[in-house]
């Protein structure tokens, strides 16, 4: 039943990135992204700071200096990542200004077509991985996870749109890329499932990486475009959606969690009634 939901939350999550991306893409993109940026960094603050990480150092016969050394390590490895892919695309565009053949650019493009697919396949079958290591913590914290998925990967989506439409494809079979790179989430579930439930241990480690991929996605590429708007009327806006996204993952998370803990307590108070029930009958 697990499996199932896991599968479910990751198709679904990457249907609704790709029609909230392709919705903004050619319908209302100028006008409504940078209040989306905001909101993201809210909703990935609080998954990351409230939820992944707490459910990761409570787990049992995990030190913190371990954890803490984990995030250090893949906040440096998500930099490198990133340098390495902006590098590159210094190289590609300084190249491409001393060729200006428009076959040239044709085919610098499609390069770029290819790459961003794979690229996308390869990073959507990780968040698989993380959404299925939150369900088998947690399915409160796997359905918050998935959220947050979708949340940021709807920028990635545009990003990629616009590169598939650079490299020539047509709207349609660009939407259709993107959508096959995005069910590769559900690839990643499924085997994160069976992987992460014969080794248990694994689990807090996937944990502190998500939250170290969604902290490094919120400092370091959300809010420096937040910074890009640099009037009191923008940044009004802003910090009212950031602690919008706090507050609804705070609130939604906080009445579930309710409900959660009275759900055990009233199992719990049902188990002991039965045992001291249980010797009076015989």
């Amino acid at each position: 039943m697990l499996l199932l939901w896991i599968i479910l939350a990751t198709i679904t999550g990457g249907l609704i990135a790709v029609a909230i991306a392709h919705w903004l893409a050619y319908r209302v993109f100028a006008q409504y992204l940078h209040h989306m940026v905001s909101l993201s960094v809210g909703v990935l603050l609080s998954v990351a700071l409230l939820h992944l990480l707490p459910e990761a150092f409570e787990q049992a016969g995990v030190g913190a200096h371990t954890l803490f050394g984990l995030m250090l390590a893949s906040l440096i490895g998500f930099f490198v990542l990133e340098k390495i892919a902006l590098l590159r695309h210094s190289h590609h565009h300084e190249h491409d200004g001393h060729h200006h053949h428009k076959g040239h650019d044709r085919h610098e493009a499609g390069r770029g077509g290819v790459l961003i697919l794979i690229g996308s396949s390869l990073h959507n079958l990780c968040d698989g991985v993380l959404v299925a290591a939150a369900f088998l913590t947690d399915p409160l914290l796997g359905v918050l996870t998935a959220a947050s998925i979708i949340v940021h990967e709807v920028p990635h989506k545009l990003g990629d749109f616009v590169v598939l439409i650079n490299a020539g494809l047509q709207r349609q079979r660009a939407f259709g890329l993107i959508l096959f790179t995005s069910l590769c989430t559900a690839i990643g579930g499924g085997v994160g499932y069976f992987v992460l439930q014969e080794a248990q241990n694994l689990v807090p480690y996937v944990l502190v990486v998500a939250a170290s991929s969604f902290l490094y996605i919120s400092v370091a590429d959300l809010m420096p475009q937040m910074h890009e708007r640099v009037t009191l009327s923008d940044a009004v806006p802003q910090l009212l959606l950031v602690g919008v996204g706090v507050a609804i993952i705070y609130g939604v998370t906080s009445l579930m969690h309710h409900g959660h803990e009275h759900g055990h307590a009233h199992d719990h108070d049902h188990a002991a009634a039965v045992l001291e029930a249980g010797p009076h009958r015989h």
